[in-house]
């Protein structure tokens, strides 16, 4: 049976830490029972930096159940490289496979079971994937699915409606260890990979306390790090822009000069006035892409660290009362 371990990232999740850890762990006991896992497995929270007392938490639990482990980052991170620290920890306990979701509690973790039968079955990347977002607001469900399709016209490999909820098996991450960009984007990524890999899906639900750690502002730098750490195609959109620009102003030229020499131009400030803000605007659009470009090559090259872990968890202590009273 394999050793499995989960890995939940969690930044200012105290007010669902507790029911989290109770539903994981009645989760992963059942896991054990049933001969899918071994008893070695754990469980491992990653406190990226939290203001509040998420690792405080995690660290009074892991006192009373054995199956607990917790990482603490030395400063908040990111949703992305706390994860991948959570991950490359159960790597480096030599787990056979992980198993990642998010501490909120959305994840439907009763489809844990159908992971693992896949894995079992041979699959070293099985995908956990929404079969459908009715829950979600129309803004919300509207652009997420526009920006998965703008991912695919875009080149990405990307599994739609797929966000971290997922398992990689001891060689998957073994792989994923080998991608050493700072710009984190693994939904990217991990397709990548390769292997066999399989789907499993899942109703998500609404979250169980506290608010969303990725309001608009996050959600749109994690779509636009998305986007420029996988396509090249918005540098040529930029190229073909100014291609068909350029088509413009010869043919506008040729224009103006036969008014002039028919003796019919007619002086049009409106008009020029528009293209000169139009031809502003565009300019300062594709200069923007490409700066952020620029800026991505500038965070890889320093290869500053991805994160740095302050306190590392892995506890191996007897099982407790705690363990016998969670099983049902």
């Amino acid at each position: 049976m394999p050793k499995v371990y989960f890995v939940i990232p969690c930044y200012n999740e105290e007010e669902v830490l507790p029911e989290t850890i109770k539903r994981l762990n009645s989760k992963l006991l059942s896991l054990i029972d049933d001969g899918k896992a071994d008893e070695d497995s754990r469980m491992i929270f990653v406190d990226d930096g939290s203001k509040d007392k998420t690792w405080s938490i995690i660290s009074a639990y892991s006192k009373e159940n054995k199956y607990i482990g917790g990482v603490k980052l030395a400063h908040n991170r990111g949703h992305q490289n706390a994860l991948l620290s959570g991950l490359m920890t159960a790597k480096e306990e030599k787990c056979d496979c992980a198993i990642s979701l998010d501490a909120d509690l959305q994840d439907d973790i009763n489809v844990i079971d159908q992971f693992i039968d896949k894995y079992i079955d041979g699959c070293e990347v099985v995908y956990g994937v929404r079969n459908n977002r009715k829950k979600d607001t129309f803004f919300k469900r509207s652009t997420a699915q526009g920006y998965y399709k703008f991912m695919k016209m875009l080149g990405v490999d990307i599994v739609y409606n797929h966000a971290d909820y997922r398992l990689m098996g001891s060689k998957a991450l073994d792989a994923l260890s080998e991608y050493k960009e700072v710009n984190l984007f693994l939904r990217g990524i991990v397709p990548l990979i390769g292997y066999r890999s399989d789907y499993v899906y899942y109703e998500r639900n609404e979250r169980f306390a506290g608010e969303s750690k990725y309001p608009l502002k996050k959600m749109i730098k994690f779509a636009v790090d998305g986007i420029t750490s996988f396509s090249i195609k918005p540098l040529k959109i930029i190229l073909n822009i100014g291609i068909f620009i350029c088509a413009l102003s010869v043919v506008g030229f040729i224009y103006a000069l036969v008014s002039f020499c028919m003796g019919s131009a007619v002086a049009g400030w409106a008009s020029t006035i528009c293209s000169i803000w139009f031809l502003g605007g565009l300019q300062m659009l594709c200069i923007g892409i490409v700066g952020t470009y620029v800026g991505k090559i500038y965070g890889e090259v320093k290869e500053r660290p991805r994160y740095r872990i302050e306190e590392k968890i892995i506890n191996a202590s007897e099982p407790s009362d705690y363990d016998n009273k969670n099983k049902i």
